[in-house]
């Protein structure tokens, strides 16, 4: 049951995005999916760089996370943990179940900053292009 739910609520999402991007295309506006889809490749291309930073310094014995997060479970779990929370800090979400700690503090804190710049400087590219 929770699975249906889940499914109409994806799809409800779904046909929210296509619609609100075919009501932008009819009124010509300057919605631009090529930007769309190149900040969107960017930004896990950038969340899975980070994810690897955070899991090849916790492999050297690095701490980079409170709770050894990164220290502990088998290789995949470790690297699913690490893209997890490059994904949250870079969303800047925070949910707070992880913290950074030493150098770790400073990692994210450079990839909250290019979460915070990335979608301006994407709006600046579309409205540049008029």
């Amino acid at each position: 049951m929770v699975w249906i739910i889940i499914m109409l609520i994806t799809l409800l999402l779904i046909g929210s995005i296509v619609q609100f991007i075919r009501i932008r295309h009819e009124r010509r506006q300057h919605f631009s999916m090529e930007l769309f889809y190149t900040l969107t490749v960017v930004y896990i291309v950038v969340m899975i760089g980070f994810g690897l930073v955070y899991f090849v310094l916790a492999s050297e014995g690095m701490v980079i996370l409170r709770d050894e997060w990164l220290q502990v479970d088998s290789i995949v779990d470790r690297l699913a943990h690490a893209i997890y929370f490059s994904g949250v800090t870079l969303m800047t979400v925070g949910y707070g179940d992880i913290t950074p700690i030493g150098v770790g503090r400073i990692i994210a804190l450079i990839e909250a900053l290019i979460g915070c710049v990335l979608p301006a400087a994407f709006f600046v590219q579309l409205f540049h292009r008029k």
